[in-house]
């Protein structure tokens, strides 16, 4: 089974829209682990839109299942992250102006500098991931960095336009995969995938770990949190049914 870590920025955002004390991402988190998501994700922004730092250190303290913390490779964000110590840190490019997170990282840019920001990860205990788009000179140099592991940027896919984009952007992650499961590096994959559109990219053999929030928040507001979880882990389990 592939795990499934739920991001649970977006109950942050609702709680932000009026800078009140509801819905609490803790209590989010805690429905998703009952329901039998097997990691929690929070990215904190530089702008702080949505998870507070607050929120960081009570979710370090509180939830009982692996705890990856999704930011920018900043001074401040890796001081963060030595200090609250989560299981795992995700680096992410960060725009102040994108709505979302646009694309993945280029690691050819600025491998120096996530080196250096991976060594002092990985000197606390704590595992190395960088969010890519699926390229293989990306790949290659994931691994010339030292990352532990490498989650895919599935953005294109989620949102193509027809039948033949998404088949073809499939087939470019599934080929990505391959190349870093064979370079030694573990294979996670995540954004903007639905209940619908993650079967397919769980049916792809190398990857053991996906990132979900948006959708699974989305959902919550109609079915509850424990039971949104439940459908993607319900359609997980369908993709991974289809793997050869």
């Amino acid at each position: 089974m592939i795990r499934l870590f739920v991001n649970i920025d977006h109950v942050a955002t609702v709680r932000e829209a009026r800078k009140t004390l509801e819905p609490d991402p803790l209590q989010a988190a805690l429905l998703a682990e009952k329901a039998g998501a097997h990691g929690i994700t929070a990215h904190l922004r530089e702008d702080r839109r949505h998870i507070q730092d607050d929120d960081i250190k009570r979710l370090r303290e509180g939830v009982t299942t692996p705890f990856n913390l999704e930011m920018a490779s900043v001074d401040e964000m890796v001081q963060i992250a030595l200090n609250i110590r989560p299981d795992q840190v995700s680096l992410v490019p960060e725009k102040r102006q994108e709505i979302t997170t646009e694309g993945g990282l280029n690691i050819l840019e600025q491998e120096r500098h996530l080196s250096e920001v991976g060594k002092q990860i990985k000197q606390k205990g704590i595992l190395f991931s960088l969010f890519i788009d699926p390229d293989p000179a990306q790949v290659t140099a994931s691994k010339r960095v030292g990352a532990d592991s490498i989650e895919f940027n599935t953005g294109a896919y989620s949102e193509s336009a027809n039948s033949e984009e998404a088949k073809e952007l499939l087939a470019r992650l599934s080929q990505a995969a391959k190349l870093a499961h064979g370079s030694g590096l573990r294979v996670f994959a995540g954004h903007g995938l639905t209940n619908d559109s993650v079967q397919a990219v769980a049916a792809i053999p190398e990857i053991e770990e996906l990132n979900i929030g948006h959708h699974i928040v989305s959902r919550s507001i109609f079915v509850g949190m424990e039971e949104s979880v439940k459908e993607m882990l319900i359609s997980i389990k369908k993709g991974v049914g289809l793997r050869p």
